[in-house]
C-alpha cells in the first residue's frame, strides 16, 4: 500500500519561498512522482513531475521558479518554490505511480494535500 504525506505548506508574501515535502512509502510503486495543485474553483493541474531516470517536467507557469527533486534514500519528494506569486495560492498534492503520467492527473496514489497561500 502506498502512503503519501505532504508537509511544508504555509503563508508567505509574494516573492518568498517555500519547500514542500512528500514522504512516500511503498517504494516499488513510487518510481514516478509529481506535484499537482488545485486553486479555488479550478481543476487540478500538474506542476512538476520527476521520472525514475531523473528527468523532469514543469508547467510553463512555474518554470524557472519551482524545482522538483527527490531524496532517494529517504523516499521524500520535494518541491522548492521560489519567487512565489499570489496566483500560486492553492492546495498542493503529491502523486505517485510505477508508470509515468508526467503532468496528467492519472496517478492512482495521492497525498492529502498541503495549503500554500501567497499574499501580495
Amino acid at each position: 500500500q502506498v502512503q503519501l504525506v505532504e508537509s511544508g505548506g504555509g503563508s508567505v508574501q509574494a516573492g518568498g519561498s517555500l519547500r514542500l515535502s512528500c514522504a512516500a512509502s511503498g517504494y516499488s510503486l513510487t518510481s514516478y512522482m509529481a506535484w499537482f495543485r488545485q486553486r479555488p474553483g479550478k481543476e487540478r493541474e500538474g506542476v512538476a513531475s520527476l521520472d525514475f531516470d531523473g528527468s523532469t517536467s514543469y508547467a510553463d507557469s512555474v518554470k524557472g521558479r519551482f524545482t522538483i527533486s527527490k531524496d532517494k534514500a529517504k523516499n521524500i519528494l520535494y518541491l522548492q518554490m521560489n519567487n512565489l506569486k499570489p496566483e500560486d495560492t492553492a492546495m498542493y498534492y503529491c502523486a505517485a505511480d510505477r508508470v509515468s503520467w508526467l503532468l496528467l492527473p492519472r496517478y492512482p496514489y495521492w497525498g492529502q494535500g498541503t495549503q500554500v497561500t501567497v499574499s501580495s
